[in-house]
């Protein structure tokens, strides 16, 4: 092998490697599904510049014989182009196993590819098509092979554990709070455990079970998420749940479930579990009545919501029964609400639970006050709902000095409700920092405020509203979205 010969061999392995990081980078945000990376991309001229144009090239030069300067565009162009993008990612790639596996299958296929084709002089071109797509293929042949094998044995673990209690949290907005909030009370009486931060998919649920429940658990409170029918429901089978929760629902990924309908009927398969002995459901979410289904949140009464905190009553047993809590936002008095039903059912005194909720902590980055540097912030930045930020504009309508919001608007979610939401920023602030492309268009166009700015790069946003803000302001930061959205 001559030093060109050489060169093009390394040039090719990590020119397939480049690909494939780029590949499998995408594949992890969207759930590892194909399909939508390829049709509900967000961004898809990324797929055009980092991967179907050096693909281009690369067989491009080779077929008119310029293959050595492949070597200087991929080393000179290509290769630090995705360097800076991820750099420049706010959600990076996680090295999980499965990622290392396909990373490794990736490189092996292509050395051995590319072994062959220099011993026995049999390629004109070192492939990159074949190895991506062996790869690819092999690993999903070989995670659905582990993950059969590891959903055997949470189930397992699951069916060998009679006292383990099982609740399932599912909705369209909140059920993180009411996970949380659940957990919160649960606590003070039993040995409770809840899934880490958002984990509400099935291989989540599964790896959580395998690996993060405790053995001395007595409840277990788990939140299920879904993207289309099918996927509470496969939960609910996995957990066989004996008390079921479905917080609100409304438009949140209106574009995987098309209708709202679809939403409610994916969301109420929760509570087809053979070990279901209760089903606590918002009195919105549906009017058909069961006789294991007990509705919630008509009972709040007294509601008040303030910068300090919620005061409210709950029809409890025929009486009105007070709670305080210094958790923000009105709709959270419903979550709470439904953490208090369980935790009644469960055996908690009224007394208990008002204690408890009065100690209960805002879930982080939902409505979470942080007093820095004399400014107020409301960091709301995983609410993506339309009710949820309303309230935190209301909360910041109550201040009186400089009002700031940065927001994405609404992702996943109709232009109709980014309207709605542009409505009442416009009432209430006096900045606005659009942060991405995705409704930035839409908000230049409606914003009506004394100071709008659009955002791109979110990397300039400290900097920016170290110079945009001051002491005595408020600043919301109103749901996140990551820079591939």
């Amino acid at each position: 092998m001559d030093y060109t010969q050489l060169l093009l061999f390394v040039t090719n392995v990590l020119f397939v490697t480049s690909l494939g990081w780029y590949l499998i980078t995408n594949l992890q945000w969207y759930n590892y599904q194909i399909d939508r990376v390829v049709t509900k991309h967000h961004k898809p001229w990324w797929h055009l510049f980092y991967f179907i144009f050096p693909f281009m090239i690369y067989y491009g030069m080779y077929s008119l014989g310029w293959a050595p300067f492949f070597a200087i565009y991929f080393f000179f162009a290509a290769l630090p182009a995705l360097f800076v993008w991820h750099k420049r990612l706010d959600k990076p790639l996680v090295l999980t196993w499965r990622v290392r596996r396909f990373l490794i299958l990736l490189i092996f296929l292509t050395l051995f590819q590319n072994f062959l084709c220099t011993v026995n002089e049999a390629c004109e071109v070192y492939g990159v098509f074949m190895p991506l797509l062996v790869a690819t293929v092999g690993s999903i042949i070989v995670e659905k092979f582990l993950f059969l094998a590891y959903m055997k044995e949470a189930k397992k673990k699951l069916e060998n554990r009679a006292d383990l209690k099982v609740i399932a949290i599912t909705g369209s907005y909140g059920k993180t709070s009411i996970k949380n909030f659940t957990y919160q009370i649960l606590k003070n009486k039993f040995n409770t455990y809840m899934t880490p931060r958002s984990v509400n998919t099935l291989g989540g649920l599964v790896k959580d079970i395998n690996m993060g429940l405790p053995e001395n658990t007595e409840v277990y409170i788990a939140e299920a998420g879904a993207r289309v029918k099918g996927d509470i429901y496969q939960i609910s089978q996995l957990l066989q749940q004996h008390i079921a929760v479905v917080g609100k629902v409304g438009e949140a990924h209106i574009e995987y479930f098309k209708s709202l309908e679809n939403i409610i009927r994916t969301k109420l398969e929760i509570i087809q579990s053979t070990r279901l002995e209760k089903a606590f459901i918002h009195v919105d979410v549906t009017k058909e009545k069961h006789d294991k289904v007990e509705f919630y949140a008509d009972e709040i009464k007294n509601l008040e919501s303030t910068l300090e905190g919620l005061r409210f009553s709950l029809e409890l047993k025929g009486e009105d029964v007070p709670f305080e809590t210094s958790v923000l936002g009105s709709f959270q008095a419903m979550n709470i609400t439904a953490a208090v039903k369980v935790a009644l059912y469960l055996g908690m005194s009224i007394k208990e639970i008002q204690a408890a909720v009065k100690k209960l902590e805002a879930v982080e980055h939902r409505l979470q006050r942080i007093d820095a540097g004399g400014k107020i912030i409301l960091d709301d930045g995983f609410n993506g709902n339309i009710d949820g930020m309303k309230e935190g504009i209301y909360l910041c309508s109550l201040h009186k000095g400089n009002k700031v919001i940065v927001t994405p608007g609404l992702v996943e979610s109709s232009e109709e409700l980014n309207l709605e939401l542009i409505s009442e920023i416009n009432k209430v602030f006096d900045t606005v920092i659009v942060t991405g492309a995705l409704n930035a268009a839409l908000f230049d166009k409606h914003l009506q405020v004394k100071h709008k700015i659009i955002l791109s790069d979110k990397f300039k946003l400290t900097e920016l509203l170290a110079s945009q803000t001051k002491s005595g302001d408020i600043i919301l930061f109103a749901n996140d979205a990551p820079n591939f959205i």
